[in-house]
C-alpha cells in the first residue's frame, strides 16, 4: 500500500516528521501552515517582503490548550470509524511562538492532556483511500504527549 500525506507540504514523513513553514527571508518571521509562495507575500503586516523559504519547525512543543471533538466535522473530513468516536485536538505552543491546531496522536485523548505537558509530532494514518491503482494510505501529523497527564496533575 502507497502511504501519502494527506496535506502535501504541511510536514515530513522522516522517521522524525516535523512540521513545515515558510519563513520570509525580509523579516524571518515564520507561518504554518506553509502558504507563502501561493499568496507571493508576507503575512506579517509590518513586512513587505516577497521571498519565502522552507523551514523545519521544532518537534516538540507544549501543549497551550486542548478539547475534544465531540461532533463528526463536516466534509472533507472522512471519519476513521462507522459509528463516529470522538478525538482530542491540541494546541501546541512551539518554540518558533507558533501555537499549531491539530489532533491528539492515536490511543490518546483529552485525560492524557494537560496544559503545559510536553508533546511531539508523529505521523499516522488518517484514512484508507481506494483508488484504481489501488488502496492509499492517507497521513497526517498529530501530536503525541510525551508522558501521559497523571490524574493528580488534572486541574479541574
Amino acid at each position: 500500500m502507497t502511504a501519502t500525506p494527506a496535506i502535501e507540504g504541511w510536514f515530513t514523513t522522516d522517521p522524525e516528521p516535523a512540521l513545515t513553514a515558510d519563513r520570509c527571508t525580509t523579516c524571518g518571521t515564520v507561518f504554518f501552515p506553509p502558504t507563502a509562495a501561493a499568496t507571493g507575500f508576507c503575512r506579517n503586516p509590518g513586512c513587505d517582503g516577497e521571498t519565502f523559504e522552507s523551514a523545519s519547525l521544532s518537534r516538540r512543543g507544549t501543549v497551550w490548550s486542548y478539547t475534544d471533538a465531540q461532533y463528526r466535522p463536516p466534509a472533507p473530513y472522512v471519519p476513521a470509524t462507522d459509528p463516529y468516536e470522538p478525538f482530542a485536538l491540541a494546541a501546541v505552543e512551539l518554540p518558533e511562538g507558533l501555537v499549531v491546531l491539530g489532533q491528539v496522536a492515536e490511543g490518546f485523548g483529552v485525560a492524557d492532556l494537560r496544559v503545559g505537558a510536553e508533546v511531539e509530532v508523529v505521523v499516522e494514518t488518517l484514512h484508507v483511500e481506494q483508488t484504481d491503482d489501488g488502496p492509499v494510505e492517507r497521513t497526517i501529523w498529530r501530536w503525541r504527549p510525551i508522558a501521559p497527564a497523571r490524574a493528580e496533575e488534572v486541574v479541574a
